[in-house]
């Protein structure tokens, strides 16, 4: 957050100066309010390519048995060009490298699944996945009850990216 906050200053910097060598270059012909309306740009340009890039290179900074199973854009009103073009502000990763199949019953998986979002810690949470019924079970209390499992159907990304790997 800190890099990215030194950017967009840098990027406010270039924009001015982008703009002074204009007015220098037409011999002060434009107008002395075009530095600041320039550096505000410049700063506003920086900011939504960072938004815009976020999760591209989070996705490609993950492990290689870390897969990406499900992304959730987003649209806001003071985000007004995320209605035309949407943001992906959440993704949900899960470590195919380290599925561990049950031994009492086939096609029952433990994964462990990343939850990643702009602006907020990673959260990671442990999920079994029946791969035959199509269901998982989400965390419970941790206090040894039987899971609840939900069923989710064959087209659930989580489901398919488990029993892919499997």
């Amino acid at each position: 957050m800190f890099f990215e906050l030194i950017a967009v200053f840098v990027a406010g910097f270039a924009g001015a100066g982008a703009a002074m060598i204009l007015r220098k270059m037409t011999g002060g012909r434009l107008p002395r309010w075009l530095v600041p309306v320039g550096a505000g740009a410049a700063m506003l340009a920086a900011t939504i390519s960072s938004e815009y890039t976020w999760y591209a290179r989070t996705a490609a900074a993950l492990p290689e048995d870390m897969q990406v199973a499900q992304t959730v854009e987003s649209r806001a009103a003071w985000r007004p060009w995320t209605y035309v073009f949407p943001l992906t502000d959440r993704f949900v990763a899960v470590d195919v490298g380290g599925l561990r199949a049950n031994r009492q019953t086939t096609d029952l998986y433990l994964a462990e699944m990343a939850f990643f979002a702009r602006w907020r810690p990673v959260t990671q949470v442990q999920i079994m996945v029946d791969c035959a019924g199509n269901r998982r079970a989400d965390p419970t209390m941790g206090d040894g009850s039987d899971p609840v499992w939900r069923d989710v159907g064959p087209e659930d990304p989580v489901v398919q990216t488990v029993c892919a790997e499997t």
